[in-house]
């Protein structure tokens, strides 16, 4: 499965375990963490659900549900940070990669609804 939003995802997910074994062994928090991780592991095992869909709409449906996820790491790395478990400096940079695949994500919905109308207006026009 090779796609640049796939790759980027599972790689964040990649830094997400590694932060949540360092808040779990270094701060012994275990709460806030564990929504963490399974919200920043969600984006790409819903990307890689996505690539197997069987219609258009499950794939939208997909790429939809690791959007929100993603908006839901976001929101956990936030409370982590405002409540001093992980610094700014590492903050900002996990925070970056979550808005860049945010940003991705969003995208992709963007064609996948532009695709739908296109594909409307074709069999309407039969």
């Amino acid at each position: 499965m090779e796609s640049k939003v796939y790759d980027k995802a599972y790689k964040f997910a990649i830094r997400i375990v590694k932060g949540y074994k360092y808040l779990c062994e270094t701060k012994q928090e275990y709460v806030l963490s564990k929504q963490l991780l399974r919200s920043g592991t969600s984006i790409g095992a819903n990307i890689a659900e996505a690539n197997g869909a069987i219609s258009q709409a499950d794939f939208r449906a997909k790429m939809s549900i690791a959007y929100k996820e993603c908006l839901e790491t976001k929101y956990w790395l936030s409370l982590l940070k405002d409540t001093n478990y992980i610094e700014e400096r590492a903050f900002q940079s996990i925070n970056d990669d979550a808005e860049e695949i945010s940003k991705m994500l969003w995208a992709i919905l963007k064609t996948c609804q532009e695709n739908t109308k296109n594909q409307k207006l074709i069999t309407d026009n039969r």
